[in-house]
């Protein structure tokens, strides 16, 4: 199900990514503003992100990753999220999956018992872009303190609706605010969780240093995305978005997505080492998820915060 990260892959940075086995459908958080693609481009350079941010001691950066046109079309889906028949209902079908696979991670990288009814006990978790908190509520339901974060204010108060009504997931702190704002509250989490948020964001280089800022030395790290790769193009865009429909139009935008070695080199960058990636596939016959080698679409990856310390230089006498 998981793969080690290679040591080649976490120095190099090729220019696109291959395409490699068999498509997947599934759905993702929308964009908005996108035109229809008449027809597959050949894939373009990434746009190159600015440099240009004041940084913070804790590593992040003072200037916000925020798009407003994103935030304000997710805050236009907040009442949908835990609609089964809604525009989200395949993320629904998915997160099973997804949670099952963070569960492992953390169990491991923490060395709790997967099979406790509560593994996560004690631990202080952020869900990064939680909308309406279909991750976070399971976190908190194996036992972990919660806090669910998300730009879209709406989507915000459906997920403290949502979650007071259950006695096990009530305590959840749901902050409608950025990861910037956090890092200069010097907010720290044994373990932070970013699901499907870095491709909608402006500055991902950026962004990843706010969540390694969050993140606690040696603390566990999670985030999934959407590879550049041509497979993904006809997958998620002109399949799922064109001809299924089964997500909104213009909820992907080719330039904005990011591979496997940049993601790599990014969070490096932030003191973020990638140990396992992993991809998420649909198997239309049997209308589930599962977890692949194949991170040629959907793909996830889990880190180790890593911070050097500064070495003594003995002194010497006189």
């Amino acid at each position: 199900m998981l793969r080690c990260l290679p040591p080649c892959l976490r120095r190099a940075l090729p220019a696109s990514s291959s395409s490699t086995s068999a498509a997947r459908r599934g759905v993702r958080l929308a964009e908005h503003g996108q035109s229809p693609p008449q027809s597959a481009p050949p894939p373009p350079s990434p746009a190159t992100q600015k440099d240009g941010a004041v940084r913070t001691p804790g590593g992040g950066s003072t200037a916000s990753s925020l798009n407003p046109a994103e935030v304000a079309h997710f805050a236009s889906f907040a009442e949908t999220w835990w609609d089964t028949e809604g525009p989200f209902k395949h993320l629904l079908v998915m997160n099973p999956t997804r949670v099952s696979f963070i569960r492992s991670i953390l169990c491991k990288h923490f060395r709790r018992d997967p099979n406790s009814s509560k593994p996560l006990e004690g631990l202080k978790i952020i869900d990064v872009g939680c909308a309406a908190g279909i991750l976070s509520e399971p976190l908190a339901r194996m036992g972990a303190t919660v806090t669910g974060i998300d730009a879209a204010d709406e989507s915000i108060k459906i997920a403290r609706v949502h979650a007071a009504s259950d006695p096990l997931t009530a305590s959840i702190e749901y902050l409608c605010t950025t990861a910037e704002d956090l890092v200069k509250e010097n907010k720290q989490f044994d373990a932070v969780i970013c699901l499907e948020v870095i491709e909608h964001v402006d500055n991902p280089s950026e962004f990843c240093g706010s969540l390694s800022a969050l993140t606690v030395p040696n603390g566990a790290f999670v985030i999934s995305t959407i590879n550049r790769s041509i497979r993904a193009f006809a997958t998620m865009i002109v399949a799922l978005e064109y001809i299924f429909h089964w997500i909104p139009k213009g909820t992907h935008h080719w330039s904005k997505l990011v591979t496997p070695d940049e993601l790599v080199q990014m969070l490096e960058k932030a003191s973020i080492y990638v140990q396992e990636m992993a991809g998420i596939g649909y198997n239309p016959w049997h209308g589930d998820f599962s977890m692949s080698k194949d991170t040629s679409v959907d793909y996830f990856a889990y880190g180790i915060k890593k911070v050097e310390t500064p070495s003594v230089v003995p002194q010497t006498q006189a």
